[in-house]
């Protein structure tokens, strides 16, 4: 039952800054907006996605390019000796 009570004052928290936020836009704005009510109208998403370090990014993506090629070369020298164990 507790639960519940937590879950209705979260819903009220909600409901009461959208109608806060919807008072704050005040009556012109709402007019202005053809009284549409909608709360995306009003209230502005939060920007949730992750802040890359693009410099970064691409210096931790050469590191990888580079390790690639080395562990490439690694097995192409593998591969020559098998074969050229093979000949013999």
């Amino acid at each position: 039952m507790g639960d519940i009570n937590k879950e209705q004052n979260a819903l009220f928290s909600v409901i009461y800054k959208i109608a806060t936020d919807l008072v704050h836009a005040g009556h012109d704005e709402v007019v202005e907006n053809a009284y549409n009510l909608s709360v995306s109208t009003y209230i502005e998403a939060e920007d949730t996605r992750e802040k890359v370090d693009i410099v970064k990014l691409n210096a931790e993506i050469k590191e990888i390019v580079a390790r690639e090629q080395v562990l490439r070369d690694e097995i192409d020298k593998i591969i020559a000796d098998i074969e050229g164990g093979q000949e013999a």
